[in-house]
């Protein structure tokens, strides 16, 4: 994963696409377990894999954050994103992806604001969708 920003660029020069066509998925520390975000752009804060995409194909891509957790101390955050989380936040995490599979369908159709609103509001969803 630390290294995968070379597949992905190559998975875009192979479509002929720019990288404002990806979609990234990433786990993030900053967000509790269960939580998802869309973003476009910005920074690596920190995490490798996204520094090596951005190295690659620059940071204008599309992410969606999948919120993991922190352990506490940053010597910790290698075996811990490298573990298997609590069934708790499996759960947790499953859910969100769930959630943000829904909030593709509002991405595509009505673009990256309206998508963003559905997934980031607790309890909101696209009309004409169900969960």
């Amino acid at each position: 994963m630390n290294s995968s920003g070379q597949a992905v660029r190559a998975v875009l020069d192979f479509f002929k696409l720019d990288a404002t066509s990806a979609l990234i998925v990433h786990d993030d520390l900053d967000l509790p377990p269960g939580a998802a975000r869309l973003k476009r752009g910005g920074g690596h804060g920190g995490h490798n894999g996204l520094r090596d995409v951005i190295r690659h194909c620059g940071p204008e891509f599309l992410r969606l954050r999948l919120g993991v957790g922190h352990p506490g101390d940053r010597d910790r955050v290698t075996p811990y994103v490298l573990s298997k989380p609590t069934a708790g936040e499996g759960k947790a995490i499953e859910e969100a992806m769930h959630e943000a599979l829904q909030a593709f369908d509002t991405l595509y159709k009505k673009g990256l604001q309206s998508a963003m609103t559905q997934l980031h509001t607790p309890g909101s969803e696209d009309p004409g969708t169900s969960r």
